[in-house]
């Protein structure tokens, strides 16, 4: 049994109306040859506006299947997804890409830049494709976010000239280029040496502060997980802890 602290928040119960990200049941199975795999086995959970998730667990226990059913980058078996009161899962895909667009901004483990085009090309991508505002305005904020994860100097260089921790760099500037409610990241410094990795982290943290978003972080690393405010442990496909950090905690007793 554990502690479910999906509900609370200092100051109060956190409800839909606080909630901008609610998961009701979420089950995922696949098939495998004459067998039905399951991978997710009922999820419920919300998470507060602003809020620092940090979701563990295993190789297979699933974190990485539940993270792409929150981005609406898969459909669930069973249950819901609630982005900023929009129910995504069982969206038809044009209404799901406008919300997805406008809500979400994916931190990928693999960077997924665009090879034929610049750092700054690959920031302002999303905006392009979602954004209704001038083209100007989408510049400047491409060019004030890769100057504040220290690459002034480097926008008009492609991925092919980038080293691994810069073009996770260009990945996080991408990912708040819309300033999107919620920031969703697959371990972001999985394919990062130690220094990098450390940098990489500092940057997120901080853009996530400065924009007031809400981060989930899938993670092994449980020295990274203690950087935030909650900690999700899955283990087949089950939740079996949702506790605050003792960070997080000790703040709340102040």
């Amino acid at each position: 049994m554990y502690m479910n602290l999906s509900r609370v928040r200092a100051g109060g119960q956190v409800t839909e109306a606080t909630a901008v990200i609610v998961v009701e049941g979420l089950r995922k199975s696949i098939r495998n040859g004459a067998r039905t795999v399951d991978i997710l086995k009922g999820i419920d959970f919300e998470v507060p506006r602003g809020q620092f998730v940090a979701i563990m667990g295993s190789s297979g226990s699933g974190k990485s299947t539940l993270l792409g059913l929150l981005a609406g980058l898969d459909t669930p078996t069973a249950g819901e997804v609630r982005l900023n009161g929009t129910a995504i899962s069982y969206l038809p895909e044009d209404k799901l890409a406008k919300v997805r667009g406008r809500t979400v901004g994916f931190v990928f483990q693999s960077y997924q830049l665009v090879p034929t085009l610049t750092a700054l090309e690959n920031v302002l991508l999303p905006y392009e494709l979602n954004a209704d505002g001038d083209v100007d305005a989408g510049l400047r904020r491409a060019r004030e976010l890769l100057t504040n994860v220290g690459l002034g100097d480097r926008m008009d260089h492609y991925p092919v000239q980038l080293s691994g921790g810069e073009q996770q760099r260009v990945a996080l500037a991408r990912a708040f280029i819309l300033r999107p409610p919620i920031v969703l990241a697959d371990e972001p410094t999985g394919n990062l040496d130690t220094v990098n990795g450390s940098h990489v982290l500092e940057l997120l943290l901080n853009l996530n502060r400065s924009e007031g978003t809400t981060l989930v972080l899938v993670t092994h690393d449980p020295m990274l997980a203690d950087y935030a405010d909650r900690r999700i442990v899955l283990r087949d496909g089950l939740v079996i802890s949702d506790e605050l950090t003792p960070k997080k905690a000790e703040e709340l007793v102040r």
